[in-house]
Parts: C-alpha cells; sequence; structure tokens
C-alpha cells in the first residue's frame, strides 16, 4: 500500500464519528495536560514522605512467609523504590482524573448524542451516568485490592517461598523486587475487577450487540489470560489466579445485563 493511499485512509478514518470522538478525546487531553501535571506532582510530594514508613511496614516479618529475608543490592536501591510508589500514586490519581474527564467529555459529544437518539436509548443525566460509574468502578478496585492482598499475595508468596526451600535455595529477596511483585498483582487484580464496567457500557451503548459478545466468549477469555500474563507476575498460577476472576466477573455482568434487560 503505498503513502498516499495510507494517508487518505487515516484520513478517512479520522472524519468517521468513532475518529472525531477519539480527536474530541485527545484534545480534552492536550488541554487539561498542565493540571495532570501538576496533580502529578502533588500526588508525588504528598506519597514521598509516607514512602519510607511503607516499606518498612510492607517488610515486617509478619508480612513475610518463614525463612524470607529482605536485602538491599546497591547503595540507591531504597531511595528508587521511594520515588517509584511516590511516582505510581501520582499516575494513578492523574488516570483517575483523566478517565473521569474524558467520559464526561465523551457523554456531551455530538456523535455520542445522536448515537444515543438513534438508539432511542432512555439514559440518566451525563453527570449521574459518570458519577454511577467512576463509583462502580472504585469499588470494584478496592475489591480487588482486598482479592490481591487477602487471597493472592499470600498463597503465592507462600508457594514461592517453599518451592524456592524445597529445591535448597537461600530464600533473600531483592526490596525491589519484592515490592515490584506485590504492586505488579495488586494493580492487575484493581484492573482486571473492572470487567463488570467495561462490559456493561458495552452492552448498554450497543457499541457490541449481546450476541456478538457471547459468540466471542472464547476470544474474550484468551483475551483474559493474555492481560494476566502481562499484568501478572512471570508464572502460571499467578496467571490462572488474576484472569480466572476477570472471566467469572465477565459471566457475570452477561447475567445482570440479561436479567436486567
Amino acid at each position: 500500500m503505498s503513502g498516499d493511499s495510507i494517508e487518505a485512509t487515516v484520513h478517512r478514518l479520522a472524519q468517521t464519528p468513532g475518529g472525531q470522538l477519539l480527536a474530541s478525546f485527545r484534545d480534552v487531553i492536550q488541554r487539561s495536560m498542565k493540571y495532570y501535571v501538576a496533580l502529578f506532582v502533588a500526588g508525588f510530594l504528598v506519597a514521598f514522605p509516607f514512602s519510607s514508613e511503607f516499606i518498612t511496614w510492607l517488610i515486617d516479618a509478619d508480612r513475610l512467609p518463614d525463612g524470607v529475608d529482605i536485602i538491599v543490592i546497591s547503595p540507591v536501591e531504597f531511595l528508587f523504590l521511594q520515588l517509584r510508589i511516590a511516582g505510581t500514586l501520582g499516575v494513578v490519581l492523574v488516570g483517575i482524573v483523566a478517565v473521569s474527564h474524558v467520559a464526561i467529555a465523551g457523554s456531551r459529544h455530538q456523535a455520542v448524542k445522536e448515537r444515543i437518539e438513534e438508539l432511542e436509548l432512555t439514559l440518566p443525566k451525563p453527570g449521574k451516568t459518570v458519577v454511577l460509574s467512576v463509583i462502580s468502578s472504585l469499588v470494584l478496585a478496592l475489591l480487588g485490592l482486598l482479592y490481591a492482598w487477602e487471597g493472592l499475595l499470600p498463597i503465592l508468596l507462600e508457594y514461592l517461598t517453599n518451592d524456592a526451600q524445597r529445591a535448597g535455595l537461600s530464600t533473600e529477596w531483592r526490596l525491589s523486587s519484592y515490592a515490584g511483585f506485590i504492586v505488579n498483582l495488586v494493580l492487575a487484580a484493581a484492573l482486571g475487577f473492572q470487567a463488570p464496567v467495561l462490559t456493561t457500557i458495552v452492552l448498554r451503548t450497543e457499541l457490541v450487540a449481546r450476541e456478538q459478545l457471547i459468540s466471542s466468549r472464547r476470544i474474550i477469555w484468551f483475551s483474559s489470560f493474555v492481560l494476566g500474563a502481562f499484568l501478572s507476575p512471570p508464572d502460571p498460577l499467578s496467571l490462572f489466579l488474576v484472569a480466572l476472576p476477570v472471566i467469572l466477573l465477565f459471566e457475570l455482568a452477561l447475567l445482570y445485563d440479561r436479567i436486567t434487560r
């Protein structure tokens, strides 16, 4: 395909309602970029003084499996971990605000309004819809955090420790690797638990027909495992324990839609 035809295709897609909607999202984010930067800096500055106490709490002997020692192999490793924790909080705050901002802007977009009128849908006011979606997303994220902290982490840490000790290995874990393992697992669970919200939005707005979504069930299941592979630590047990709740929550969202529809 020639360069001219690619450019023409991109231009044609940009003129579609979906392309215009994406362009409006881009404009919203660009206009608000300075506020996002300020929010990130604020979150970073608030979190950094407490990051040392959080790390101390995280490596407390009561939270580690028996026979495990946490070691530091670099003079600046502890400092870099503090920076990473503070930066993560800043990114999370920016992500929550940006998603809410884009959702509000999208609900007011002309293409979305025309699509709602075309489908003859009766929806709550955009502000109410966004608030309900954000609250649902936060509740599910908290459930994901609870699932990871109370269920996944104890099982996986005990399993990995016993597996290494049975092989006669010394279980000394690097501080940054241990903290990264926990952060990745917790974030994966919090993101995976958003499946019901995304599924419900897709079904209620009819972006994808219910029959088409059901017929693609196997693909969605496979995609859950692929997503789990990227977000979870690199071992089969973590992959399974992260992907399984996503699949179950997706099926529950389908059941909820069938009952309430």
